[in-house]
């Protein structure tokens, strides 16, 4: 099974189709006149594809249950033709296209058990997914094609050779999928004067990440470095950050992260251990990018 623990919980919409052909013009007129021995089609086919659309997990093993929020089931008919819709949605961290496929086939399979006392002509056809909306792929903007990035790792033992810089390594492995070109990368000591200078001389950059200095230890400064430079904050973002990680471990609510901007240019001060910042990256990005169209007049879709 995938592991999606590193995902975010967002709407996820999916739509499936299948479409049951009969064979003679009878068959519709017994299920429209609920003339069919087995009972009401549509009424009993609704109540199986709800079943099945939640219980897609236990035949399926490599599908995660997932609370099911809402399932719409709904018939068509077009001449011999019956085609069956369904809607699912839910909050969550993995797509519902398989549920609603795995409903839509199930609703077929329950028609054509009710209709082939009366009808051996019944075919299954066109099982196909619709659409799907949510996650990633629904969150990209293009993602960063044509941002650059400095990313500085903000550390007296890293910048005095002592330790391995990971975090930040992290931070540019995460900005490559993401299609942001690597600017610029350094390693400083944990010193304001440091910090400010670096953000005066990176101001071309769309982005300039900061990790490390976020705690509560005497050396840990950059927030306050950035205070008097960033002209707009972004709660949001840091509340982004905040809230994935308390998920994941109850000390991220002492982490400091800052997020801000200055004229066009995003301003991020993330933590400084390799979990933190990976985890800080995958809580806001690709969806951070979005910025960069707010700032420059986009309404928010």
């Amino acid at each position: 099974m995938v592991d999606i623990t590193n995902k975010i919980s967002t709407l996820r919409v999916a739509k499936a189709q299948a479409t049951v052909s009969v064979s003679k013009q009878e068959t519709i007129d017994a299920i429209i006149n609920k003339a069919v021995p087995k009972g009401d089609v549509f009424a009993s086919s609704k109540t199986t594809g709800l079943l099945g659309v939640k219980k897609t997990a236990e035949l399926l093993p490599d599908c995660h249950p997932m609370p099911i929020e809402y399932c719409g089931i709904d018939f068509e008919i077009n001449d011999l033709d019956i085609t069956i819709t369904v809607e699912v949605k839910t909050i969550y961290k993995t797509g519902v296209e398989v549920e609603a496929m795995h409903g839509a086939s199930i609703v077929a399979l329950n028609v054509y058990d009710m209709l082939k006392p009366i009808d051996k002509g019944i075919e299954i056809n066109n099982i196909k997914l619709l659409s799907k909306r949510g996650g990633k792929s629904s969150f990209k903007d293009g993602e960063g094609n044509g941002f650059s990035a400095c990313v500085v790792v903000c550390s007296d033992s890293i910048s005095a050779g002592s330790k391995e810089d990971k975090a930040g390594k992290a931070i540019i492995e995460k900005l490559k999928t993401c299609n942001v070109e690597i600017a610029n990368y350094q390693v400083i000591p944990d010193e304001k004067s440091e910090i400010k200078s670096i953000v005066e001389g990176n101001l071309s950059s769309d982005l300039i990440i900061f990790t490390g200095g976020t705690g509560l230890s005497e050396r840990d400064n950059t927030p306050e470095a950035l205070e008097g430079l960033i002209e707009r904050k972004i709660p949001g973002i840091e509340e982004a950050i905040r809230n994935y990680g308390q998920n994941r471990t109850p000390y991220s609510m002492l982490s400091r992260s800052v997020a801000g901007t200055i004229g066009d240019t995003l301003v991020l001060a993330l933590p400084g251990s390799t979990n933190g910042a990976r985890e800080s990256m995958d809580a806001i990005f690709p969806a951070v990018l979005h910025v960069f169209k707010v700032l420059k007049g986009h309404r928010h879709n």
